[in-house]
């Protein structure tokens, strides 16, 4: 089900996308909601809301195991949307695709699969400062399980990834190296093709982690050269526990399975198994079906609204945002990259993080607060935690003003 494709030539703003997610069109705490926390969860819009509903309705059955006409039109969908995010990422083939439950379950499925088989003693894994917990804590594990070592690359005061140190640390000794295209924290956008670039190098294989890119930009793997890739339904308007895994195929084939059960086998015996092709060997038991059907039709949104439009929205947005929280007395700005995505953290005085969200949240203005599960960042500035306002296409300048406001409001109270 997808959206009624626009006219092109028409703006975020004279498109009207803000209507087409019901959840905005709420009042919290009598106040309409302003949503500026679309880095942790984007909110859905009717038409990925109506594809799960109408899969329950009429379609709900199991995938790829029916004759009959439920399962049919369920695994239709179910490939079908496999088929819909190849081609959104430009993957090679479909086999490339691996549906997973999200970015956590992605990373760790290489971890496990791919470096845990092949590394041990002597052998290193490079990541940065700048990562998601996501993106440090499965590499921490595997070097525990077989003794290699983890390097990390630091950040400066902007928040941006040392790419000196970074090019140093790349060795031959160095199996893997894995980084965020863009950081959930601070909204860094890190120069990926740069930097896979200088992996090949020394035939380092690249994942990124794309969680935080997928819904500001468009993502091509192959222009790219990642080995690679996942991202997350539920940041880019699609229903939690959705995924995605881009792998080469030469690589994903190489690779034994990282779970066991039902869809991953061809024929299991007492005495061995066989197992399915790619990229089933990856998708052990019942998928969320429902959720990846949802995914796709995120997709279809996505791409009915346009990167283009996207794009200038957002950056549009986060001058005005960035411009006008400068502007307040005592705010404190954390992450100042000059490359960014709609993201910015900062710090009022020194009201706590999660005090001045709570006031927020009072207004109606719905922001994060705390470590944004990167405490290596906070470390590296010093604090337990920051606020963090996220913009997406559905935000516009009334939302920002209506924050703007209630800082000055915040501010007034505690001083």
């Amino acid at each position: 089900m997808s959206q009624v494709v626009r006219n092109r030539g028409e703006n975020i703003t004279t498109l009207g996308v803000r209507a087409d997610f019901p959840a905005l069109q709420q009042e919290i705490n009598g106040q309409p909601l302003v949503y500026l926390d679309s880095a942790a969860t984007a909110q859905q819009p009717t038409t990925v809301i109506d594809a799960v509903a109408n899969y329950h309705r009429h379609d709900h059955a199991n995938v790829h195991r029916g004759v009959h006409a439920l399962s049919h039109r369920a695994t239709e969908a179910y490939e079908g949307a496999r088929d819909k995010l190849q081609s959104f990422i430009n993957a090679a083939s479909r086999s490339e695709i691996v549906l997973t439950s999200g970015t956590t379950e992605s990373v760790n499925l290489v971890a496990q699969s791919f470096c845990r088989p092949r590394i041990g003693a002597g052998d290193k894994i490079l990541i940065t400062q700048l990562e998601h917990h996501s993106n440090i804590v499965p590499w921490q594990l595997v070097c525990e399980q077989t003794g290699a070592e983890l390097l990390i690359a630091p950040i400066d005061d902007s928040g941006q990834i040392d790419l000196d140190v970074l090019r140093a640390l790349m060795t031959d000794e160095v199996v893997l190296m894995a980084v965020g295209h863009v950081s959930n924290a601070l909204g860094t956008i890190n120069p990926v093709k740069d930097i896979i670039a200088w992996a090949k190098q020394f035939d380092i294989m690249v994942l990124i982690d794309g969680a935080q890119a997928v819904p500001h930009m468009a993502i091509d793997v192959q222009e790219l050269g990642c080995d690679f890739y996942a991202f997350s339904g539920h940041k880019m308007f699609g229903p939690t526990g959705t995924g995605v895994l881009y792998g080469r195929e030469a690589l994903l084939d190489a690779m034994p399975p990282w779970q066991g059960g039902g869809d991953m086998i061809l024929e299991v015996r007492l005495d061995g198994t066989t197992f399915n092709d790619l990229p089933y060997k990856f998708e052990a038991g019942t998928p969320n079906i429902a959720g990846i059907i949802g995914l796709a039709a995120a997709v279809d949104y996505i791409l009915d609204v346009g990167f283009d439009k996207i794009a200038a929205h957002e950056q549009d947005l986060l001058t005005q945002l960035t411009t006008k929280l400068g502007e307040i007395e005592d705010i404190r700005l954390i992450g100042t990259s000059a490359n960014k995505a709609s993201v910015q953290s900062f710090l009022l005085g020194d009201i706590h993080p999660h005090d001045l969200g709570t006031i927020l949240d009072h207004q109606g203005i719905a922001i994060r607060t705390g470590h944004h599960c990167a405490m290596p960042v906070m470390e590296f500035f010093g604090l337990a935690g920051t606020a963090r306002a996220s913009l997406s296409l559905y935000n516009d300048s009334d939302d920002i003003d209506r924050l703007i406001a209630a800082i000055e409001k915040a501010r007034q109270v505690f001083a």
